[in-house]
């Protein structure tokens, strides 16, 4: 037998396991991470800058015990629209009726509860069933007549505030009962003492991070599992951390003025079971697919029409419940209620990640995007900006938000 001999000019290609692949591919790992987290990142970042200018520029007016309070219920019905309007950005829709929906639904709680006499929980119900019912209106005519969402919501947004100024007559009703009132302005305070302090708020306080805390560690181990890149060790626990003192302090504020606000609580709930919906139910990988590509999703055997219609129907029960708690919060119903929160809802989703061709984007990154929006419009309120200047600089926001989303595309396309 005679041996076959490589020349020496030869060299093997390099397989996985040599050492330079191990590399390429740990570097490759990163820079996926890096991309698939920077906007994400980012907005976090750009939250503690925002937060950290506004207090210093208001000689820290902002991070007041009663402040942080006001900015708690003054912009709690935002980022219940925020949740709706992120899952249907995220399926490639949108849905410019939203705040017309507002109005019709305080408007439909008002003529019960207050003109009628029925109890307060007669108008919450009211107001639910007919948010549900504009919600299955704008379903059908997207899902199942083919109309496109932006004109079928365009049209929602004139039509409901018509009906908004049948249903009043074209004046205003007020005042709601106490009881009523309080889903926006009542607290929960005393119920486990405390010197000076409500401690029941930073009990919830503590529960929150901890519950972050799992959640972020189950998530890492679970990308582990599928051998997804994750950040290290020590930075993850840095990041919950960070996380877990800003809630903290968030508490400690709280309880420092009037207590844990209910509206927070049906917030958190809302935050809770819809980061779960879209994380870890078919119907929320189905949303994702839809908007990722519409024709690989019909293809896979996702029922796309039916996804649609829900879609809708969750974002009229949305905007029921934030009509609910608008409604509370001003005491009463006016036809003019409501009136661009549509683009505060749209912007919290934009800013907060939500990509705008579809499939990207998530339920938290949409309550910090609300977030940056409340803190400038009560940063700059307390600056005493005129209003002129305040729609400007939330355009520009806006603006670099969207523009940043089209730069992460096209540079994580040149990456590939």
């Amino acid at each position: 037998m005679t041996s076959i001999k490589t020349s020496s000019t030869e060299r093997p290609t390099p397989s996985d396991s040599t050492p330079a692949a191990a590399l390429h591919s740990g570097t490759s790992d990163l820079r996926a991470l890096v991309l698939n987290n920077l906007r994400q990142s980012g907005i976090y970042v750009a939250l503690v800058v925002i937060v950290a200018l506004f207090a210093v520029l208001t000689d820290g007016v902002l991070l007041s015990p009663g402040n942080i309070t006001n900015i708690v219920l003054q912009y709690s019905y935002i980022l219940v629209l925020a949740i709706g309007m992120v899952i249907l950005i995220i399926g490639g829709h949108i849905d410019l009726s939203v705040g017309s929906v507002v109005a019709l639904t305080g408007a439909v709680s008002a003529v019960l509860v207050i003109q009628q006499g029925h109890p307060w929980w007669i108008g919450v119900l009211a107001a639910l069933v007919v948010g549900v019912a504009v919600g299955a209106w704008h379903g059908f005519w997207v899902a199942y007549a083919g109309i496109p969402a932006f004109i079928v919501t365009l049209a929602g947004m004139l039509l409901f505030r018509g009906l908004t100024l049948r249903v009043l007559d074209n004046i205003s009703l007020s005042p709601f009962p106490a009881e009523y009132q309080k889903v926006a302005a009542g607290f929960l305070n005393g119920l486990l003492g405390g010197n000076g302090f409500d401690a029941f708020t930073l009990l919830i306080g503590a529960i929150a991070v901890a519950g972050y805390a799992v959640s972020g560690f189950r998530t890492r181990v679970a990308r582990i599992r599928y051998q997804q890149p994750v950040e290290s060790f020590p930075l993850f626990v840095a990041r919950v951390v960070l996380v877990g003192a800003v809630i903290m302090y968030f508490a400690w504020q709280l309880a420092h003025a009037r207590g844990l606000p209910i509206v927070l609580i049906i917030l958190a709930f809302l935050v809770l079971v819809y980061g779960l919906l879209t994380r870890r139910t078919v119907f929320g990988r189905q949303v994702y697919a839809i908007g990722g590509n519409l024709s690989a999703a019909a293809l896979s055997g996702v029922k796309v029409r039916t996804v649609n219609f829900w879609m809708f129907v969750n974002m009229g029960f949305l905007a029921a419940v934030a009509g609910v708690i608008y409604s509370s919060r001003s005491n009463g119903a006016q036809p003019a209620a409501g009136n661009m929160f549509e683009l505060d809802a749209i912007a919290a989703a934009f800013i907060g990640g939500a990509a705008v061709t579809g499939g990207v984007g998530t339920v938290v990154g949409a309550m910090v995007g609300g977030l940056i929006m409340a803190v400038m419009s009560n940063g700059m309120q307390l600056m005493g900006i005129d209003q002129s200047t305040q729609s400007v600089v939330k355009g520009l926001v806006l603006l670099v938000a969207v523009a940043f989303d089209v730069y992460n595309k096209r540079r994580a396309g040149t990456a590939r």
